[in-house]
């Protein structure tokens, strides 16, 4: 039988991006057994699948520095894996990509195209052109490893069970239900929360909201809205990731920035509105099967140099506010208007 590994360790995005092809791999070779290889606070993603293996990373002890990655390979290696799928190819994947080809394993790893980002990243002669989306990269590393899976062939899974009914008790389940997570990685993809609430504000008039955030600082800003608004629900009070997919799998919609919301909210078919600033869906990192019109991004006419990372970490002088450039009430016009499409929900 084969086993395959899958190696991705972060981040949290990236994680989130894996499903649509795993889907469709467990689909078309549901006798193969597949271990993903990432970090514990992952684990969540992967709970549609029944019969998927989990291996736990920790760089912080056990699996530390240059020691660390010996003892890694020898513990995936007692696996006895016939196939390794490398969709992080970082430095710590090199070495075991290495010391996987010495023992004759069958490893491929993922193109990520550098060259072509920093034609699209780059001040001068920029090529402003979209590369492949990172849902195909992945699908294109099983397709080298003897699994060809293609993803128009994909279908999504049921919205899940909602395990924390008493805490959402008071929620009308029958208003739509609107996910917003108005944080990132870096402060170059955040709208400003003053736009951001303005938005809040109108949508809840009418419809429930779920604001999304982790973190001391995160939580502290959404709790004033939460306590502002009558129709608003901090979903950082589940204390839990995978009870937060719960809620996410069943919106009607979600609204983030360029981050993990908008991949989870995608792989459970649930429409997402993103917000774009110094990064852009051309990189190749928008939800799975979004629509161009529901990618909100900045005005490239008055700020030429964007996009100017994949993360959004470099920020040029007088580019701080690219994201202002995005009028609030389009967002809110654009909502609305995904709004009025039905969506059937099971499990509220």
């Amino acid at each position: 039988m084969n086993h395959l590994l899958v190696l991705r360790f972060s981040s949290m995005g990236d994680v989130a991006m894996m499903i649509p092809s795993l889907r469709c791999l467990i689909k078309k070779y549901p006798e193969t057994k597949i271990t993903i290889v990432s970090k514990p606070t992952f684990r969540p993603f992967f709970i549609e699948f029944k019969n998927l293996d989990f291996f736990e990373v920790n760089f912080k002890t056990k699996h530390k520095g240059l020691k660390g990655v010996f003892k890694l390979f020898k513990e995936l290696s007692k696996l006895n894996p016939t196939h390794i799928a490398d969709l992080h190819s970082v430095l710590r994947t090199h070495l075991l990509f290495f010391l996987f080809k010495l023992k004759v394993y069958k490893i491929k790893r993922i193109n990520k195209s550098i060259a072509e980002r920093k034609k699209l990243f780059r001040k001068n002669n920029k090529i402003f052109k979209p590369l492949t989306p990172g849902q195909y990269r992945y699908s294109e590393v099983f397709n080298r490893l003897g699994f060809n899976i293609d993803l128009s062939n994909h279908e999504f899974s049921d919205p899940l069970q909602i395990n924390s009914q008493d805490q959402i008790a008071h929620i009308d389940k029958s208003k739509k239900w609107i996910g917003i997570a108005p944080f990132a990685s870096f402060n170059g993809k955040i709208y400003p929360l003053d736009l951001m609430q303005n938005i809040v504000s109108f949508l809840q008039r009418d419809h429930q909201v779920f604001l999304f955030g982790n973190g001391n600082y995160e939580i502290k800003k959404l709790e004033i809205w939460e306590k502002a608004f009558q129709n608003v629900f901090g979903s950082y009070k589940l204390n839990s990731l995978e009870k937060e997919i719960e809620i996410i799998s069943n919106l009607d919609l979600m609204i983030s920035m360029d981050s993990a919301n908008g991949h989870i909210a995608a792989n459970h078919n649930v429409p997402v509105i993103t917000l774009w600033g110094l990064t852009h869906p051309f990189a190749g990192f928008a939800p799975f099967l979004s629509k161009s019109e529901n990618m909100i991004v900045s005005n490239r006419e008055q700020f030429p140099l964007l996009p100017t990372s994949a993360y959004g970490k470099k920020i040029p002088k007088g580019y701080e506010s690219v994201m202002r450039t995005i009028e609030y009430k389009d967002v809110i016009v654009r909502a609305l208007k995904v709004l009025e499409l039905p969506k059937h929900h099971q499990s509220r």
